[in-house]
């Protein structure tokens, strides 16, 4: 058992030395020794299984059961067709399944958590997978645990456990602890830390033990294995919607047959007719066609950094109008740079690209606390780990050729105080020649509130009222200047004390100032989203002036007065800051509690609220907003696990264009379920009307099922895949009380169906007219029956493939948006012409489906009719746009 047995049995056990690591070369090759870090996931499912599944509908029961009694009397080519649209439709089905289980494991495997790992004597971050036993282990505050580890070191660490002990409350973790009972409960393991346990306070490192299943959490993988949701709200009003249009649909048919069998008509051509209109009628493609848009538009916001971890997000983009952003790394380069340190009364500018500075003592002694007191790693091709405050300040070391790895070496860091956002400071305690030193570096003005001397011209002195106001004064200069600041202070002590006392009676040294320039694009995305009816919001824990510097450069407030600070914000009652929140632009100096407040004042107001965060006290904010989103480069594990979406570049212009593709995405399945109801209407019409008034049915089953099948999958699926609509962002947010088919849609899908169904009609009734005969003439020869029927059979094929043109736009025309602009939707036209063509012109198609093969006259007629569609939408479109206009 590893808790019961020492640091240096365990290292040698796994021969690897903690100051180095593993070497590359060891770590593959223990990588294919014990494969991958994850836990096994449930089973796929079986290509045979999804087969099965799409005939599990009743529907295709009674057509599976129809095609027996077809055979049994002698009908085998009807049989025949039956049983290969129902298995054609099948196959096209697990197709999509297919597309969307993969583009969700891309997704998945894109939000892989990160760890920090030594390796070949460097630090460096890889994905969790690759984490093997041997492994080093570096963990902070806001990871989660990769492994299961062995800790070699530990720093006021802290881990959550609840997921494998049930307990909420952090355990306490000391690697120094060595736990002989073999028997110790895992939550009493203090030398150990667990995969999937989150640490939240503290630092510590260890060597990994174990993986994937052989973790304690493998063990018992199968318990926690989570039910993931399937469908989003957006699928489950449309399956709704679909299991409506369904019975209604049935419904019909029922009544069809009825009438049928009044009129004395063939009851067992009827029943086909019937059963086959009931499944050209139900949209049952519906949910599939949604998750494949879906997936495969969130597979696209990958490619532009935006990973989209639950897919009901993309719904909801499309109704944000409150964009709160961080401001360090997403409004800005994230590239913090010192551009001035102060020691009482000497200013030093320092040009960014300079090395080999010469530097006295006060100065010395300033850089040296900020580096001692930090936990980045710096190097100069830019692999560099840790907070960016803390890489800037090592880097101002290496421009005074003070080398942090040679600092750490000779004062050696014994204890610490970290990091946190209520004290703003951090401290360590480090070994010198003749006794300690605390160094601690944050917030000037906390420090100055705990600091009782300074270092003046080489000389402690007293802290004066003066000195404060000194200091103070040149830390405002520095904000207004959109400068971050940063103070530091040390005091010496001659033996070593616990972390609580590091932070009084302090001795201050001076500060820095630093800046992190605005991102070159952001400015123009916070214009494009300003034009699309969002509001940016600016959130940052730096000084009141430092923030709004930055937000007037970007125009997201215009003066001071838009700006507030989180000590405003506490004394402010709940329904205060609330009635007051649209007033504010910039909200400084804020903590993460902060936030939530923030995220809830903005919705109670109906807002739609985006909300942007990097830390684990970040968490309770993303889960508020609407849309949370995490930080994919700074971001901890927790904000990750807690956000709906990741920015894999931190850009705050990632999130616009996650804004823009969640439009157009939405409007794209819009597109696709007006286009699939409209052709599911015409088909329902063209049949029930010749029935109702007892003419001939102008389609047979087959045919009905054919046509079901050529325009309900890639035509729908094509505008699915739509270009983006360069306009998207010139309209106001969606309201998510918005009707589906608001704007005009239902009446857009009620129009085309109607539209479909009368032109088959009259296509049917022409092929009639042709031979001397009328709708309700009886005893029509086979062969005029046939003829009349082909024509209807294309004009229904045709006029949906060229109505779904129309689709693309509620208002532009085809033309406006290019013919030739969505080569899929051109393509799908295209190959059902050509597969319509091909039925009726190929002679033993032609006889199985009925048909025969039409002139160049016939031809051009039902491309004319197919057309009119079309071009009645397209005329509708016309005066839409001048009604606008006016």
């Amino acid at each position: 058992m590893w808790f019961s047995k020492s640091p240096e049995q365990i290292l040698k056990e796994f021969d690897v030395n903690p100051e180095i690591g593993l070497s590359e070369e060891e770590a593959k090759k223990r990588l294919e020794k014990y494969g991958e870090n994850k836990l096994k996931s449930k089973p796929k499912k079986s290509t045979w299984k999804l087969f099965l599944e799409q005939l599990q509908d009743m529907l295709i029961y009674v057509l599976l059961a129809s095609t027996l009694i077809t055979l049994a009397i002698g009908e085998y080519v009807d049989a025949f067709i039956i049983l290969f649209v129902v298995l054609l439709n099948a196959v096209i089905g697990v197709v999509q399944e297919s597309k969307a289980e993969k583009a969700i494991e891309a997704l998945q495997q894109m939000t892989t958590p990160k760890s920090l790992v030594r390796r070949n004597g460097e630090v460096k971050e890889i994905n969790s997978e690759e984490i093997v036993p041997g492994d080093i282990v570096i963990l902070d505050a806001g990871r989660y645990v990769p492994a299961d580890i062995r800790l070699l070191e530990s720093v006021n660490l802290q881990i959550e456990e609840s997921a494998l002990t049930g307990e909420s409350v952090p355990s306490d973790k000391n690697a120094k602890d060595i736990h002989e009972d073999l028997k110790t409960p895992i939550g009493d393991r203090s030398n150990m830390a667990f995969m999937s346990t989150l640490v939240t306070y503290g630092r510590g490192e260890g060597v990994v033990v174990s993986t994937a299943m052989n973790t304690e959490m493998g063990k018992i993988a199968e318990a926690l294995e989570e039910d993931v949701e399937d469908m989003t709200p957006l699928q489950k009003r449309l399956d709704e919607l679909g299991r409506i249009l369904g019975f209604l649909a049935i419904g019909i048919c029922v009544v069809m047959f009825g009438i049928a069998f009044i009129q004395g008509r063939d009851l067992f051509d009827m029943f086909l007719t019937a059963i086959s209109l009931a499944v050209a009628a139900i949209p049952e493609g519906l949910a599939a066609i949604v998750a494949i848009v879906l997936a495969m538009g969130v597979t696209k916001m990958s490619k532009k950094h935006a990973i989209i971890r639950k897919l009901p997000a993309v719904e909801t983009l499309g109704s944000v109008n409150i964009i709160c952003s961080d401001k360090t790394g997403t409004l800005t380069q994230n590239k913090m740079t010192v551009v001035k340190h102060y020691v009482y009364g000497k200013m030093k500018d320092l040009p960014t690209e300079v090395s080999g500075l010469e530097a006295d003592q006060e100065e010395k002694e300033l850089i040296k606390t900020l580096i001692l007191c930090s936990d980045a790693t710096y190097e100069e091709n830019g692999q560099s780990t840790g907070d960016p405050t803390e890489i800037a300040l090592i880097a101002l070391g290496a421009k005074y050729n003070m080398n942090k790895n040679d600092l750490n070496a000779k004062y050696k860091r014994v204890a610490e105080k970290p990091f946190d956002s209520d004290r703003k400071l951090m401290s360590t305690l480090n070994k010198e020649e003749n006794g300690y030193r605390v160094h601690t570096k944050g917030a000037i003005d906390n420090i100055l509130k705990i600091a009782t001397k300074a270092l003046v011209d080489g000389k402690v002195v007293p802290l004066t009222e003066e000195l404060k106001r000194e200091y103070l004064k040149v830390s405002e200069e520095m904000s207004d200047n959109a400068l971050r600041v940063l103070g530091a202070a040390y005091k010496d002590v001659d033996h070593k004390i616990e972390p609580e006392q590091m932070e009084k009676n302090l001795i201050v040294l001076g500060l820095v100032g630093m800046i992190d320039p605005p991102r070159l694009e952001v400015k123009d995305s916070i214009l494009e989203a300003k034009r699309a009816g969002i509001t940016p919001v600016m959130i940052t824990g730096d000084h009141k002036n430092t923030a709004f510097a930055i937000a007037k450069e970007l125009n997201i407030a215009e003066s001071i007065e838009q700006s507030i600070v989180g000590a405003e914000i506490d004394k402010m009652s709940e329904e205060e800051f609330a009635n007051k929140i649209n007033k504010y632009r910039v909200f400084a100096r804020v903590s993460p509690e902060h936030k939530v407040k923030i995220v809830k004042a903005f919705k109670s107001h109906g807002n739609i609220v985006s909300m942007t965060g990097d830390g684990v006290n970040d968490a309770p904010s993303l889960k508020n907003a609407d849309i949370g989103v995490a930080m994919g480069i700074t971001g901890t594990d927790v904000s990750k696990g807690a956000s709906d979406m990741i920015l894999t570049d931190d850009n705050f212009s990632t999130i616009v264009t996650a804004v823009e593709e969640g439009r157009n995405i939405y409007n794209n399945i819009k597109k696709a379920v007006i286009f699939l109801l409209s052709c599911n209407l015409g088909e329902v019409i063209s049949i029930f009307l010749s029935v109702l008034f007892a003419w001939p049915v102008p389609l047979i089953p087959t045919q009905i099922l054919w046509i079901n099948l050529i325009t309900d999958s890639l035509p729908a699926l094509a505008l699915g895949m739509d270009p983006g609509d360069p306009d998207v962002m010139k309209h106001k947010p969606r309201d998510p009380k918005e009707s589906f088919f608001a704007h005009g849609a239902g009446f857009r899908a009620v129009l085309g169906g109607v539209l479909i169904g009368i032109f088959t009609l009259l296509a049917f009734y022409f092929g009639l007219s042709e031979f001397g005969y009328r709708l309700g003439s009886g005893n029509i020869p086979q062969r005029v029956l046939r003829y009349a029927r082909t024509m209807a059979f294309v004009v229904l094929a045709a006029s949906q493939l060229f109505y779904s043109l129309s689709m693309r736009n509620e208002k532009k025309s085809i033309f406006q948006i290019g013919i030739f602009s969505n080569s899929y939707l051109i393509g799908a036209i295209l190959l059902g012409i050509f597969l319509q063509a091909i039925v009726i012109s190929l002679p033993f198609l032609a006889n199985a489906f009925g048909v025969q093969m039409l002139s160049l006259r016939d031809w051009s007629i039902v491309i004319g009719f197919a057309l009119i569609p079309l071009l009645v939408n397209e005329i509708i479109k016309i005066f839409t746009r001048i009604k606008d206009t006016k």
